[in-house]
């Protein structure tokens, strides 16, 4: 399964994918795929890694958990197939894009244009069972994306981290500080949107510290 990963990724995360957990847990997905539908599809799986080149990879944004309903997931966080409808965080998301930078809303959820800019949608877990939200978590996936964005924060330099809710929030023990920027606040889930993710000026903040650090800054 892991063949589908990027060569450059796969180098990057070599030890992580040789350890014994990571080999139980493709054994696990690989069942799941067999007996079960799970999203996003098999060949979606590591779009986060492939659509995202790892020399151009400038930003972070973590998720929590797939879209676990029919034709959402694609293998980026927060992002939908187009023709599906734009999920209540995403629409959050492109308000605050709106009144942070005046960009209008897309007409459509996927977010493919970011990660081909270098802007890492990932998901803390990567799969998950149709219609049974959290099914794959701890199973081994939170193990590796964990180790994702430790190995990004030692092996590059000048990300910014986007992290948005207290689950992202608690990943910033992961990341050296010292050499990056972390920007966090609420989810932008309805349920918190207006408790700090409104008006947070991520998408500003972000590409002034790209621009001040001579790095291109994202078309968002």
């Amino acid at each position: 399964m892991t063949s589908t990963l990027d060569e450059n990724w796969k180098h990057l995360l070599n030890d992580e994918l040789e350890k014994e957990y990571f080999k139980k847990l493709i054994q696990f997905v690989d069942q799941e795929y067999k007996n079960h539908i799970i999203f996003p599809p098999q060949k979606d799986l590591f779009n986060a890694f492939n659509l995202c080149s790892l020399a151009q990879t400038r930003v972070v944004i973590l998720g929590q958990d797939p879209y676990h309903d029919m034709n959402q997931a694609h293998g980026l966080c927060f992002s939908v197939n187009e023709g599906e409808k734009t999920p209540p965080s995403l629409v959050n998301i492109f308000k605050e894009l709106h009144a942070d930078l005046g960009i209008e809303a897309p007409s459509h959820g996927n977010l493919t244009r970011w990660a081909n800019q270098g802007v890492l949608l990932l998901n803390a877990t990567l799969t998950v069972r149709a219609h049974e939200a959290g099914s794959h978590q701890k199973k081994g996936w939170e193990q590796f994306t964990d180790a994702v964005i430790h190995k990004l924060s030692q092996e590059k330099k000048h990300l910014v981290f986007l992290l948005w809710g207290a689950y992202a929030i608690k990943k910033s023990a992961l990341i050296d500080s010292s050499k990056h920027l972390i920007l966090s606040s609420a989810h932008p889930s309805p349920l918190s949107a207006y408790r700090g993710f409104l008006g947070n000026q991520h998408f500003s903040k972000t590409n002034t510290y790209l621009l001040e650090n001579k790095l291109e800054p994202i078309s968002w």
